[in-house]
């Protein structure tokens, strides 16, 4: 068989058998990042310590790899529980990081069997800019993504997300807390009246606290002190921004009787042994990454009075390990910086709001003052 032929028979498989909508989209970039100084995906800077390494290293290498995971996923689920200390009443779930519990929830909704052409399948609502998976994860499942644009200055637009639950009923509403990549905190009051308006809805909500461990507060002292006002809130969090993205665990807590229901479509042994125990100990070790934290808000200060300072760049507060700024040109500023061995985000096609706008990740001391200086001179 010809390599023309073959082709012609792959092509024709994917345009005849693959869904058109998938074949349209982008898959999700990921920058090469070897050689820079890597300020682009909000990950800790800080690796464990020799000491700390070594002790992990024993501990994975004893476990039994030629088995399946068994129970010790649920001391997992227990040390992640006592650690958010959870709100009585509440369950827990794993997800191969945050993005898979996003995927379970977009396909937990129910699609009304299609009896004529006016059936509409269910709407996930989010505010935007922002987290590509609330949109991608609807579109993979087939269903109505809507997005309501922030202010110019990235707060909630309150009566058009109103306006928008009104209109479309959406059985599912994302709220980012601090939000990416715009890394602020919206207001509790304006979140409060989504909240209620989707409640008496009948939809859900799901409150994502990625960027928790740098955040002045958390929602979850809101859920704690009105329960009766949040069974229908989802509280979703991760383990990457604590100090272990390349572990991949999220974890979501709500209601136990829908974290349940949620639950049944989780895959099998989607926690691997070794992920569940690297997760464990680093919850036996929290101080260290408490500490981590603490540092990298203290340098993510330091940048920002740096970026005040700085003629022509615009910047907003930061309740997370990312600070967003705005440049006369960003895909010059960009490629400027990347030329200097600093690696960012460019977020300026995102959405019309982030026009000419980068993400920059709060690194350590010597990163961020490598940041700063490849910055200002390329402006």
């Amino acid at each position: 068989m010809t390599s023309s032929v073959l082709q012609f028979q792959i092509t024709h498989l994917i345009k005849t058998r693959l869904r058109q909508d998938i074949q349209s989209m982008h898959a999700y970039a990921i920058q090469d990042a070897a050689g820079f100084v890597k300020l682009d995906a909000m990950e800790n800077p800080h690796r464990l310590s020799p000491q700390l390494q070594a002790e992990l290293g024993q501990r994975l290498g004893a476990l039994a790899l030629n088995r399946y995971p068994d129970g010790r996923v649920d001391v997992l689920r227990k040390a992640l529980a006592d650690f958010a200390q959870m709100p009585d009443g509440y369950g827990l779930m794993l997800g191969n990081g945050s993005d898979e519990l996003i995927s379970l929830l977009a396909m937990a909704l129910d699609v009304p069997p299609v009896q004529s052409g006016s059936v509409q399948p269910p709407v996930i609502l989010a505010p935007e800019p922002g987290f590509v998976m609330y949109a991608m994860s609807a579109k993979f499942q087939g269903l109505q993504y809507v997005g309501v644009p922030l202010t110019a200055n990235f707060e909630l637009d309150e009566a058009a997300m109103l306006a928008a639950i009104t209109l479309h009923k959406p059985a599912l509403v994302y709220l980012a807390y601090p939000n990416n990549p715009t890394a602020n905190l919206w207001d509790d009051a304006s979140i409060t009246k989504i909240i209620e308006a989707q409640g008496q809805q009948g939809g859900l909500v799901v409150m994502d606290e990625a960027y928790q461990p740098f955040a002045a507060r958390s929602w979850i002292d809101n859920i704690r002190n009105t329960p009766e006002k949040h069974a229908h809130v989802l509280l979703m969090r991760t383990l990457s921004k604590f100090g272990l993205a390349g572990v991949r665990i999220g974890y979501m807590m709500g209601a136990t009787a829908l974290i349940n229901e949620v639950d049944k479509l989780r895959p099998p042994y989607n926690i691997s042994v070794l992920n569940c125990e690297c997760a464990l100990f680093a919850l036996e070790h929290a101080d260290v990454f408490k500490q981590q934290a603490l540092e990298l808000i203290d340098q993510r200060a330091i940048i920002l009075k740096a970026l005040r300072s700085m003629a022509g760049v615009k910047c907003w507060n930061s309740d997370a390990n990312m600070i967003l700024v705005r440049v006369a040109d960003s895909q010059k500023t960009f490629d400027a910086m990347k030329a200097r061995g600093v690696l960012v985000k460019n977020v300026s096609k995102m959405h019309p709001l982030l026009t000419h706008c980068l993400r920059l990740t709060v690194g350590t001391a010597d990163e961020n003052r490598l940041l700063l200086a490849a910055l200002q001179n390329s402006l």
